[in-house]
């Protein structure tokens, strides 16, 4: 086990930003830690790490018992932060190097390994260029480098695509799964469902602090494929005509994304025609039902999109 977290509690004043919260990582896992805004995933990735104390409840990392003081667990972590934390008035080989010395690497090792992460972030031609002259996308590439310096056995990932270009995020989400092959243990959070869908090969969704589900996408979905998913594409939408929508007993959820209603029903329940005499005069363009996914499961048991405001 590399992660072992039991009943982890955390306060911040009034705030419980961590209530039992509870997960076990495996080696050579990738598990996607999904959640809205302000559900506590931060605050586990900084306990796990050793950055903040908890109040209560049982952290260890590589069976280790972490207080926040054990440099042990700090040498065998890769943690690439949700903002960019390398220096822009350095070169990007300056920057791999400098990050690779806090670790206690030699010259020689910080000389050989630099160019051995530049292959693999797809910058060895940029090397000696400043990373101010960088795009978004490679200045990404570059902080997820710093973090593989030490060749860590867990890496962290707190949302790694954020600002980033679509070619990017590809080259993003294929370097994990290529990590994951070789055995590299991943925590990935991210506020794109699909991305987490893509990498992960166990999912943990948490809210309010707490684990509300957790496996593997076919046992998550599973939780779920009695529910009906309608897509409904309409000309104009409007927010009045969501909250009519979901005044409607039958309908366990709603969602609006531009002109598209997505609306989960329970399995055998057919409520179409309440639903079509609600929004019939914002012209229905399209009807489609669809398979449930992450999207779905995260929906159905949370009530909340990813992307909502804290």
């Amino acid at each position: 086990m590399i992660i072992h977290i039991e009943n982890v509690m955390k306060r911040f004043g009034n705030n419980l930003a961590l209530d039992t919260f509870s997960l076990d990582v495996k080696k050579g896992e990738v598990i996607g830690l999904l959640g809205p805004n302000g559900a506590g995933k931060t605050t586990c990735i900084r306990a796990i790490i050793g950055l903040i104390p908890i109040d209560d409840g049982e952290i260890s990392v590589f069976g280790i018992h972490q207080d926040g003081k054990n440099k042990e667990i700090k040498r065998r972590i890769g943690y690439v932060t949700q903002e960019l934390t390398i220096y822009e008035e350095m070169t990007a080989k300056e920057n791999l190097e400098f990050f690779g010395s806090l670790y206690g690497m030699t010259k020689e090792q910080l000389a050989t390994r630099s160019l051995e992460v530049a292959k693999i972030i797809g910058l060895e031609g940029r090397m000696r260029e400043k990373t101010k002259h960088f795009s978004g996308g490679m200045k990404r590439r570059l902080n997820i480098g710093c973090s593989l310096m030490h060749d860590p056995e867990l890496i962290i990932m707190d949302e790694p695509t954020v600002g980033i270009d679509p070619q990017s995020r590809n080259f993003i989400l294929e370097f994990v799964k290529q990590l994951a092959t070789k055995g590299t243990t991943i925590l990935y959070t991210s506020h794109y469902i699909e991305e987490v869908e893509a990498v992960a090969s166990n999912i943990c969704i948490m809210d309010q602090g707490h684990t509300i589900a957790s496996g593997t996408l076919p046992e998550l979905i599973a939780r779920i494929k009695g529910d009906a998913h309608m897509l409904i594409d309409v000309r104009i939408a409007s927010e009045e005509k969501l909250k009519a929508l979901r005044a409607i007993p039958e309908i366990k959820e709603v969602a609006l994304e531009n002109n598209q209603y997505h609306i989960i029903v329970p399995g055998g329940i057919t409520i179409i025609d309440k639903i079509i005499a609600e929004i019939a005069d914002q012209t229905i363009v399209n009807i489609n039902s669809k398979q449930p996914n992450l999207e779905d499961v995260f929906l159905t048991l949370t009530g909340k999109q990813l992307r909502d405001e804290a």
